[in-house]
């Protein structure tokens, strides 16, 4: 694996970038605070504006330590509406984990897939890790979709892996992966 870190990126759409301090009050508007987005991740729903931007904060100092964690940005209005990251890498097994959150009214054209897209060729062509996964929980089968219309495969079910922020209980994790023989 080559350690290139967050690297801008760009689709016919989107521009992929690293988070700048500035970012924060679009961020929260657009996707923290929105209860919607935030019962399908792991970080609770923010309650103001400076929850999001010590988040922001955190994130801009891993950058020196080659994070990989993208702002998705429309190029036309230069809105941001989402993020995508790697959140876990085995340097051993050369293979890493991806999460991505999108706003709620960015939901249906296609900007997770894309962004998805660019970020798992970026991966696994110019890093050179073996593999990579994502997982979802089994309540929103939308992510699921996007998964494998950039070509991931289903792996498996891993039961009850997570509370459900809905309903009381818990949700399975649905896994999917992707090497670079399957692109």
């Amino acid at each position: 694996m080559k350690n290139i870190g967050t690297k801008i990126l760009e689709t016919n759409r989107l521009i992929l970038r690293k988070f700048n301090e500035n970012d924060y009050i679009k961020m929260y508007d657009n996707w923290a605070s929105d209860k919607h987005v935030t019962k399908y991740v792991s970080f609770n729903t923010h309650k103001n504006y400076k929850e999001t931007k010590e988040i922001i904060n955190e994130w801009i100092k891993e950058y020196d330590n080659g994070s990989y964690n993208w702002v998705v940005e429309l190029k036309d209005t230069n809105e941001i509406i989402g993020n995508i990251s790697v959140i876990e890498i085995s340097k051993k097994h050369n293979n890493c984990e991806v999460g991505y959150v999108f706003g709620s009214k960015f939901w249906g054209n296609g900007y997770a897939t894309e962004s998805l897209k660019i970020v798992v060729e970026f991966l696994l062509d110019e890093c050179t890790f073996h593999l990579i996964e994502a997982k979802h929980h089994a309540s929103n089968p939308a992510s699921g979709r996007v998964m494998e219309k950039v070509g991931m495969k289903k792996d498996g079910i891993l039961r009850e892996r997570r509370i459900n922020k809905i309903k009381e209980g818990f949700d399975d994790l649905v896994v999917y992966s992707i090497t670079k023989t399957d692109l």
